[in-house]
């Protein structure tokens, strides 16, 4: 469920963008559940099969993204994260967290897979070291925020629409059409790595579902099959072809009728 909205939502002290050093201890907490990182690394999967994804872009999982209030530095590292451009680093250089504004564009959208223990992913705490949901709604202004329950299997959208996320509503399909991509995402069961369950999956504009590398090498396996048996009956053809000229010339010899002369 969406946090509470009737709770006075505090102002944040001023917010500034600045590039954390290289020395910065960033959070080091674990995954609650091997199946996040599964989920995160099968959407950039498909992407980049489908050649959409750019140097200068941000696709990541569990990867912090920084802001500075008041003379608190907050980072918060969500479980996948899009940014659709950032500046390039200097040859050599690791990016090991991303702020805003300093660094490129915001996140256009960040999503957070809840496990079975209780997370903060509806947080609206408006103190340091501050909730998601008030992170990345009212500091960082990230225009969609995408909330998956694969165990239920729940999946909301929000987007931003006056300083405030909304609930959207899917299509027909039950799935949502992230802009910022110019895809849909929606909930698909089926088996990936060892995980029989419900995962993220992306649709282009014309319902084709994005493949994965899986996928791929299955469609592949079953094209060459299929030229196979169309090669073994075209093969067969040509030998029943055969076989009926060989009778053929046999019959007008025997007619008395040379087969070569006609």
């Amino acid at each position: 469920m969406p946090p509470l909205q009737a709770q006075p939502r505090n102002t944040p002290p001023p917010i500034t963008w600045e590039k954390l050093p290289a020395d910065f201890p960033l959070p080091d907490e674990p995954v609650e559940s091997n199946l996040q990182p599964l989920l995160a690394a099968a959407l950039r999967e498909s992407l980049e099969l489908a050649d959409l994804i750019l140097d200068s872009m941000i696709i990541a999982t569990n990867f912090g993204i920084c802001a500075t209030v008041g003379d608190k530095t907050v980072v918060k590292a969500p479980d996948w994260v899009y940014v659709p451009s950032v500046k390039p680093l200097p040859p050599g250089e690791i990016r090991r967290s991303y702020t805003p504004h300093a660094e490129g564009e915001k996140p256009t959208i960040v999503m957070e897979f809840i496990s079975a223990t209780e997370g903060t992913e509806y947080s609206i705490n408006p103190h340091y070291p501050y909730g998601k949901w008030y992170f990345y709604e009212q500091i960082l202004q990230i225009p969609t925020y995408v909330i998956f329950h694969p165990q239920a299997p729940i999946l909301a959208v929000y987007s931003l629409v006056n300083g405030k996320y909304e609930q959207q509503s899917p299509d027909e399909n039950q799935r949502f059409w992230l802009e910022s991509l110019d895809l849909f995402l929606g909930i698909w069961k089926g088996k990936k790595a060892e995980f029989e369950g419900h995962w993220l999956r992306w649709w282009d504009k014309s319902g084709n579902l994005l493949p994965w590398g899986t996928e791929l090498v299955e469609q592949e396996r079953q094209r060459a099959e299929q030229e196979r048996q169309r090669a073994e009956q075209e093969r067969q053809r040509a030998e029943q072809a055969q076989q009926k000229a060989v009778i053929l010339a046999q019959r007008l010899r025997a007619m008395g009728i040379d087969p070569e002369e006609m």
